[in-house]
């Protein structure tokens, strides 16, 4: 193995293991902050591909702003950040059941992916800007303008929720 597959896989290895923790925090704030580490891996996975706009996206805007969006709502929405209760166990079997279901469709969408057509790499402009961005400009401007609107009422839903009506202010004095 050379120096660069071995960095891959122990990011890699960060990656899987931090978005484990991620799941299996008790504490939401110890949760968000295991998505930092686990996108800052992703990212730096990036790296090592040669996808340096792509790598520097991950930072900027999952790494940076989401994260902090995510903790900014945990606070703003007064949600409990101690340890969460346990689920009980109709809540286990009906996430197992949506996990098994995911996992079998990113089983199968990766046989379908696989089992395509051979692309030719050095055809191809890996990691540049100007393929990136043409992609994203041109073939999923419908669905990133989508994201965005999401994530705005997401944002405005935070607030809401945060803010207290003056009959809830009333009856706690």
């Amino acid at each position: 193995m050379t120096g660069v597959e071995t960095a891959f896989a122990l990011l890699g290895l960060v990656a899987v293991g931090s978005g484990v923790l991620v799941v299996a925090s008790p504490q939401l704030v110890h949760a968000g902050l295991w998505l930092a580490v686990s996108l800052a891996a992703l990212a730096g996975c990036y790296l090592l591909l040669t996808a340096e706009f792509v790598a520097w996206v991950q930072v900027l805007i999952y790494v940076g702003a989401v994260i902090v969006v995510v903790l900014f709502a945990l606070m703003l929405t007064r949600a409990p950040t101690g340890p969460s209760p346990e689920p009980s166990v109709a809540r286990r079997a009906v996430a197992a059941a949506v996990a098994t279901a995911t996992a079998g469709v990113l089983l199968a969408v990766l046989q379908a992916g696989l089992a395509g057509e051979v692309i030719d790499l050095d055809a191809v402009e890996v990691g540049g800007a100007t393929v990136t961005g043409g992609a994203l400009f041109r073939t999923w401007v419908l669905p990133f303008e989508v994201l965005s609107v999401l994530l705005l009422a997401a944002l405005v839903g935070a607030i809401t929720l945060s803010r207290r009506t003056p009959d809830h202010e009333e009856s706690e004095r």
